[in-house]
């Protein structure tokens, strides 16, 4: 049988958890010899054990030891429920502890920007969801300055971000997604709704335009503003279900990013934009540099990267 060693000893009274599962052991048997035999320890290391903790506490014997086995004195009676208290927290600790390392509890907080939420959160979610089912998921949606403001102030434990913005990223680390394209949509009746291929920005600088910002800057009209022309924004609309419907209306043509693409209504057209240089943005599973990851935020990214790895390529 091990032999237990002595507990070590600071200034500060050490109220070892080995010390207090010796304690009740002896408690519940009554004896030393079947509580060692319980622990599967040898009978001097249970009486050191118990020995350090009344020296500790200061309070004189916890047992009288009786010619037949040992019984509790009242100081013991009095540390019982304590003794018994520090143990099953102390064991639900460890218990939460390992589902955290495991990945089969704790939290998952995460934010991602709007058209992330179209395709890419969704099913990297349900990946997710099957792999750790324990986790407790909070989502935020937000944009991407936003959203790494509440990444830094600890709030969410990932985002999922993207180059759109001019947002400082440099402080946090990165898990590249994908690259992504970027399309315009035009009304059905648009002339260039029949056209075959990508088409130039600069072929539309003269339309009208609807974005969810008054200035390009910023938004993913940069991209207009690198093509040479800044694009005269007609109609500040943020959410894009209604920006299709103002293009359906034929009041403008809008930039829709590819995770967006999906889910074009039928009577507008999505015509792929020539790329020149660096892709329109790119999207990235951000989280604080220096901070440590749980299982389930490695979870949740490695899920993000699968999901990215399915966007078909025509859309990425």
């Amino acid at each position: 049988m091990a032999v237990m060693p002595e507990p070590h000893r600071t200034d500060v009274p050490d109220l070892s958890t080995v010390w207090l599962r010796a304690f009740l052991e002896v408690a519940r048997q009554g004896s030393f010899t079947v509580a060692a035999r319980r622990l599967g320890w040898t009978q001097s290391a249970v009486s050191r054990q118990v020995s350090s903790l009344e020296g500790a506490l200061g309070g004189g014997p916890l047992f009288d030891r009786l010619p037949r086995g040992v019984r509790l004195t009242e100081a013991g009676q009095v540390l019982v429920p304590y003794a018994e208290s520090v143990v099953e927290a102390l064991g639900g600790a460890r218990h939460e502890l390992a589902a955290l390392r495991e990945g089969l509890g704790g939290r998952l907080r995460f934010g991602a920007f709007p058209t992330a939420d179209a395709a890419l959160v969704p099913q990297a979610l349900g990946g997710f969801r099957t792999r750790y089912p324990g986790v407790r998921v909070t989502r935020e949606e937000g944009l991407t300055p936003a959203l790494l403001d509440r990444l830094a102030d600890g709030h969410l434990d990932v985002a999922v971000v993207s180059t759109t913005g001019r947002a400082a990223l440099e402080p946090y680390d990165l898990r590249h997604l994908l690259d992504e394209s970027l399309y315009v949509a035009v009304p059905a009746a648009h002339p260039l709704a029949g056209h075959a291929g990508p088409v130039r920005l600069r072929q539309l600088a003269d339309a009208d335009w609807i974005s969810g910002g008054s200035r390009p800057e910023g938004t993913l009209l940069d991209a207009a503003l690198r093509e040479g022309f800044r694009p005269r924004v007609a109609h500040v609309v943020a959410e894009w279900t209604a920006k299709q419907g103002y293009v359906a209306a034929g009041l403008g043509v809008a930039l829709v990013p590819a995770l967006a693409a999906g889910s074009v209504r039928p009577d507008v057209v999505l015509l792929p934009v020539r790329e020149e240089g660096a892709p329109a943005r790119a999207v990235y599973a951000a989280t604080v540099r220096g901070r440590s990851r749980t299982a389930a935020v490695e979870g949740f990214v490695d899920a993000l990267r699968e999901a990215a790895a399915g966007v078909p390529r025509a859309m990425a």
